[in-house]
């Protein structure tokens, strides 16, 4: 099957086409069905979709198989919890789409029939994702052959996971078929007036040059200004809308932070001097340093200026298998052994090949062989090579030092003969490399560093863990926890979380802390699933407790009572500055209100009526509006805006209109498509009931 490991090694490409689209549409299955005795369990409920319960049990089997899709795609073993969460998110946005579309495909009468299906993978109009998975490993184009080879072969010797993931491919091309006609139809009815283009085009032709003066809402004082608690409560109810809140809990939480003690510093010193004897006589040091030290042994060879001055003293005054140490570098205690000493140039230039198709280890040694036997070097890499940079060249990379390009690349170069040909493999793929020159030769240094980072060790650990727990039995109420936290003068951090949070800053994977803070009442301590109260996370348990509770809608007034409390003063302030600006508006010159103001006249130029920031002032979309609809040298009535109050007037103003309104028209009508897919999902999305419960389970 080698096709099927050639569309795996395209995984990239294939989750850009298509994980977007639906990762797991062919194994939706009967999860939507009413009726199912499955579906009874509220307490199993992940979710319900317009009335349809959607069980855990069945969308976990749908992320488990999209994940192993996910694996066959990537060539991964395992999946850490940021690809899981990733899978999570997709899974439940593809049931919601499915929920929410798949009536209003029917309705439309949208399907891909068998024919269309053919058509799109072996026939005429060939689907972009096969022609992406069956491209030539050296053309780029469109492969049929490879096609009818590889369905060919799911019917001789296919595995049920090559089968599946086959019936994967084919089962997002249908989807993106539908999506795509349902795009089509969509924008087919979008339609664009003459009166719409003619103001659009007239909106983004006409540019103003204005003068106005401003007083901002800073210059009077907010002693100046009195409110009453009845007036915040009547803006309050006016503005319900502008205090919209989602659901949250705000969570209080101390950290006792796990660090490394004087004791774990000598005890990791301790371990490094026990270990120099044998270090100093192993023979292997690679396979010693990679086994024993927590920093991998490092194959490079360094020139006497590169190492540290210490070092630089000690590697090239000493012998092979000489060691040097302990030293302190970092957190880290080390011991340096000279591995080698060679005399090796200190660049290099070289040519290379670049291949990166499934079959590249066997292409490139056909094509070291071509050039064995007398092939231009030049000439194969103009043809082969992956890298188009250096392919234009002949697959010349010109010179370069140590530490310049990726480690496999280097080591064949610089420890290669000039003119030989090898091959190495690094993360862009295959390479058939020929140093072509080396640079002078100078003496240089490989050394094997064993060394032990200082850490925590289990009894530091022990003792930090006994102070939280004696923080916690000592204090089991949120009272109790403000009082000790105040009393001890403890470092306390405030959160607020939604449900479906992962990240807290500073903590190191607490989503269970979230998940707590949604199962507890107020002045709760937080409990984790385990029923402990100490949480850990890393190098640090926490204690928490449960100081808010906010659920959807609109905030209650005594949380957003200073919001408000400033809203209302800052009413109060426009009505005096616009009152203000009244009484010293006693002609139509700008200047002599400036003067009585105390204020100068400001110039605003190039403003165009389709933006709603003004520079050097900000976002004023009041100020704007009005302005456009002004005539020349025409002063405005006080203006109410963010910052202040504003008169304005037009000074100049031009047209310059090179749009045609047929052009308009079109720019138009591609601004709304492009946008009409996404838009009328989430009009169809919103008119349907979707409550979410994954933060239950995950």
């Amino acid at each position: 099957m080698a096709t099927l490991q050639r569309i795996r090694n395209r995984a990239g490409l294939l989750v850009a086409i298509i994980i977007g689209l639906a990762l797991v549409a062919f194994i939706l299955g009967d999860l939507l069905k009413t009726g199912s005795s499955l579906l009874n369990s509220s307490q199993m409920e992940i979710g319900d979709i317009n009335g349809t319960s959607i069980q855990y049990t069945d969308f976990q089997t749908m992320v488990d198989e999209t994940s192993q899709i996910y694996k066959l795609n990537t060539g991964s073993n395992q999946l850490d919890e940021s690809t899981m969460v990733q899978i999570r998110e997709q899974v439940w946005a593809e049931v919601v789409q499915s929920a929410v579309m798949t009536d209003i495909y029917d309705d439309l009468g949208l399907s891909v029939s068998s024919d269309e299906m053919f058509d799109m993978v072996q026939g005429t109009n060939i689907h972009p994702i096969i022609q992406q998975l069956f491209a030539n490993s050296t053309t780029g184009q469109f492969d049929k052959t490879a096609v009818l080879q590889f369905l060919k072969s799911l019917d001789n010797g296919a595995t049920q996971d090559q089968k599946a993931y086959w019936l994967y491919i084919e089962d997002q091309i249908k989807k993106d078929q539908i999506l795509t006609k349902y795009e089509n139809l969509v924008g087919q009815g979008l339609f664009v007036t003459t009166p719409e283009a003619e103001l659009s085009a007239a909106s983004k032709a006409k540019k103003a040059n204005i003068q106005y003066i401003s007083l901002n809402y800073s210059s009077v004082a907010d002693s100046s200004i009195s409110v009453t608690e009845k007036e915040q409560m009547a803006y309050y109810n006016a503005h319900l809308d502008e205090y919209e809140q989602e659901n949250s809990r705000k969570i209080e939480y101390i950290t006792f932070s796990v660090v490394a003690t004087d004791a774990d510093d000598a005890s990791t010193l301790q371990w490094i001097e026990d270990a120099n004897e044998e270090f100093a006589t192993i023979e292997d040091n690679e396979q010693y340093v990679n086994v024993n030290s927590d920093i991998r042994f490092d194959n490079s060879y360094y020139k006497q200026e590169d190492l540290t001055e210490e070092l630089s003293a000690f590697a090239f005054g000493g012998n092979t298998n000489d060691t040097y140490g302990p030293y302190r570098e970092g957190n880290t205690y080390r011991i340096a052994k000279i591995d080698d000493i060679k005399n090796l140039p200190d660049s290099v230039k070289a040519s290379h090949i670049l291949f990166t198709s499934a079959d590249a280890l066997t292409l490139a040694d056909s094509i070291k062989t071509l050039i064995e036997n007398g092939a231009s070097f030049s000439a194969m890499a103009k043809e082969y090579s992956q890298d188009s940079g250096s392919a234009a060249n002949g697959g010349d990379v010109g010179w370069f030092r140590r530490n310049q390009m990726v480690e496999p690349f280097e080591e064949a170069c610089f420890n290669g003969d000039v003119n030989n040909l090898y091959i190495t493999t690094s993360n862009y793929g295959v390479h058939l490399i020929k140093p072509t020159q080396k640079g002078k030769e100078v003496k240089q240094v490989r050394l094997a560093i064993l060394a032990r980072t200082i850490e925590p060790g289990t009894q530091t650990y022990q003792n930090v863990y006994a102070q939280a727990s004696k923080f916690v039995s000592e204090n089991l109420t949120g009272d109790d926890f403000q009082s000790a936290v105040t009393e001890q003068n403890l470092n306390k951090k405030i959160v607020s979380v939604s449900e479906g949070d992962r990240e807290i800053a500073g903590l190191d994977q607490p989503r269970s802390l979230v998940r707590a803070a949604y199962e507890a009442d107020i002045d709760d301590i937080l409990t984790n699933s385990e029923g402990s109260t100490i949480f850990e996370f890393g190098d640090d348990f926490v204690v928490a407790t449960l100081t808010e509770i906010n659920e959807k809608g609109a905030a209650p007034y005594e949380n957003v009572k200073v919001s408000v409390e400033l809203a209302v003063k800052k009413e109060k302030k426009a009505e005096v500055l616009i009152a203000k600006m009244k009484e010293a508006a006693t002609s139509s010159d700008l200047g002599s209100i400036a003067e009585t103001l105390n204020v100068e006249v400001m110039d605003a130029n190039g403003i165009i009526f389709n933006q709603n920031s003004i520079s050097g002032i900000g976002i004023e979309p009041a100020l704007i509006g009005t302005i456009s609809s002004l005539e020349e040298n025409q002063m405005s009535a006080p203006i109410k805006g963010n910052y202040g109050v504003y008169l304005a007037k037009i000074v100049s103003s031009s047209d310059e209109n090179t749009t045609d309104v047929l052009t308009e028209k079109q720019t138009l009508k591609a601004t709304f498509s492009s946008r009409a897919l996404t838009s009328s999902y989430e009009a169809q999305k919103n008119a349907v009931d979707i409550e979410d419960k994954r933060a239950k389970f995950y």
